[in-house]
């Protein structure tokens, strides 16, 4: 049986308008983590990434880069929560 993680991400900085959040589904898909991504009104994007702790760790440092014309200013990282009961990645509305 192996070990699942999940954490809950706050990526604030010019995050919206450039394509974060399908960015962050097709890296967290080709990790096979579960969990979501959205906007949220403050600017900036929430996600919460479950799955193999390797995975969900280069996921999580992937975050400070982002796509082309992503400027992430800060990565906040919460640990735990319950797993999310898809088993896919989903791109949330805000």
């Amino acid at each position: 049986m192996s070990a699942t993680r999940t954490v809950s991400v706050i990526v604030k900085g010019r995050v919206q308008g450039v394509s974060y959040r399908a960015w962050t589904q097709a890296e967290a898909r080709s990790r096979g983590l579960s969990g979501f991504v959205r906007n949220r009104d403050d600017g900036s994007v929430e996600a919460v990434f479950s799955g193999p702790p390797e995975a969900v760790d280069q996921v999580v440092a992937q975050c400070w880069s982002g796509p082309p014309g992503a400027r992430v200013s800060d990565v906040t990282v919460q640990e735990g929560g319950d797993p999310p009961a898809s088993d896919r990645f989903e791109i949330l509305r805000g």
